[in-house]
């Protein structure tokens, strides 16, 4: 940033200049510089297409209208598959929802290996309702390329996620009849068996797959010595993976073995006490009314997206500290000087800690959201692995009347998912205030209690695994 500023200002007319520093401005998550700067270089190179996809790109994750600039975006470069993804992303965002699926459709028609855009679709017609036949392109997609590996693997995890084993396990067979035997369907039918409940099966398969070197499998492995009473079996496991890219999903794994085992390493790891923390933002009641109406206006999906813990509830689609309404920016300013205070007040470093034994200096954010659950709605027990700290931010709740029995939605930390049937204890309750933010690691495990009727509304992010 430092050398591209200058160099801007020496060259102004230098549409790559002004792109560079747009890249870098979006680094930095300066959203609002960024679009400045990409918006130049348009005005300078008018017919640079990827100039004119970052504008886009960066406009739709402010918020502000996208889709006719990512259709000329895309007339630019026809065929790109980023152009295309973003122009079909900004037209659901503007409620072009069935524009935005004519389009992938259309281009996926003519290349159905492309991975992302099976992926967009699927995620478009779920959240807009579409339960049963969401994950069709991808049916499509291998009809049209029977012998096509990452595409039949990319359908199983799309309906694996949902929790559709019957169809999941279709696929696998049908893979097996054109591929013969593979690692990856083994791993598939040792997940499927594990997770749907079929335990018998499930211990002959991981006898079978005893060598392999799986992640998915080792995590599965982990899962399914919880979920049988055997933690101990699952400890040099879950050690290993702490030596791979899914680290931070094994670590909430590591305390809930080390707790049910009676392991002083689960205080190590999740602090003593906790490592948890509570705001007050000093929010006015018109300054919550005012975020609220603008939240509720951003939840337009039917169904939360595939991969997420809300139940009985949506979440909002793009980050939504990169939003340009001015009420948006000042809560996020809250938040960082949140989060520097949270980081401040950590103890000493810690080598291979996941929270204690990583750099503390730039605060940027991994994800940003908001959640508005209604009657029943709740959080089942998950963690964040793309998050170094994690939080909760309540705006409106509620009344006492509708909320329900004692302690109905509050946040349960350190809670082990309900699936494994585990009998350990949360951490603690906290209640939701208006107003209230808390903050813990991202690998704690972190659930609410439904309540019985009205609005839940709040915001969370996670803020990113610093690197220096």
């Amino acid at each position: 940033m430092e050398r591209l500023e200058p160099l801007v200002a020496a060259a102004p007319q230098d549409a790559t200049a002004w792109q560079l520093l747009g890249f870098a401005y979006r680094g930095d998550q300066r959203m609002r510089e960024a679009v400045q700067a990409f918006a130049r270089a348009v005005e300078l190179a008018p017919t640079d297409a990827k100039s004119a996809m970052a504008l886009a790109q960066t406009r739709y994750e402010c918020g502000l209208p996208a889709a006719q600039l990512a259709r000329q975006a895309l007339a630019l470069a026809p065929g790109d598959r980023t152009a295309i993804g973003s122009c079909a992303t900004a037209l659901a965002g503007e409620g072009e929802r069935q524009a935005a699926e004519n389009l992938l459709v259309k281009s996926l028609a003519q290349q159905p290996d492309w991975l992302d855009g099976q992926k967009t679709l699927a995620t478009l017609r779920w959240i807009g309702g579409d339960d049963r036949e969401f994950a069709r392109g991808y049916a499509a997609a291998c009809r049209a390329l029977p012998d096509h590996l990452p595409l039949r693997l990319a359908w199983f995890r799309t309906v694996a996620q949902v929790r559709d084993w019957a169809a999941a396990t279709r696929i696998v067979v049908e893979g097996e009849r054109i591929f013969g035997a593979q690692a990856a369907f083994a791993v598939a039918r040792v997940f499927i068996a594990s997770e749907s409940g079929d335990p018998a099966r499930a211990a002959t398969l991981f006898a079978q797959t005893a060598g392999l070197r799986d992640e998915v499998r080792d995590l599965a492995w982990v899962r399914y010595c919880l979920r049988t009473g055997s933690p101990e079996r699952a400890l040099e496991v879950a050690l290993r993976l702490t030596d791979t890219a899914s680290a931070r999903l094994a670590w909430p794994y590591l305390s809930l073995i080390w707790r049910l085992t009676g392991d002083a390493r689960a205080q190590w790891l999740d602090g003593t006490p906790p490592q948890v923390r509570i705001y007050d933002l000093g929010m006015s009641t018109t300054e919550l009314e005012e975020l609220a109406a603008l939240l509720r206006g951003l939840h337009t999906a039917r169904l939360p997206y595939l991969e997420q813990s809300v139940r009985g509830g949506t979440q909002t689609d793009r980050p939504l500290f990169y939003r340009h309404e001015p009420i948006i920016a000042a809560l996020k300013a809250k938040f960082v000087e949140a989060v520097r205070d949270y980081v401040a007040a950590m103890p000493a470093a810690v080598p291979g800690h996941p929270l204690l034994g990583t750099p503390r200096g730039q605060i940027l954010f991994a994800g940003s959201w908001s959640v508005r659950l209604q009657r029943q709605g709740y959080h089942v027990s998950h963690t964040h692995p793309q998050g170094w700290i994690s939080s909760a931010f309540y705006v409106a709740l509620p009344a006492p009347d509708a909320m329900g029995r004692p302690r109905a939605g509050w946040l349960r930390l350190g809670m082990p998912p309900s699936e494994l049937g585990l009998d350990l204890p949360a951490y603690g309750e906290i209640e939701p205030k208006s107003g209230r933010l808390v903050m813990f690691p991202s690998t704690m495990w972190h659930a609410t209690v439904p309540f019985d009727d009205g609005e839940r509304l709040s915001v969370a992010y996670d803020v990113r695994v610093p690197t220096y």
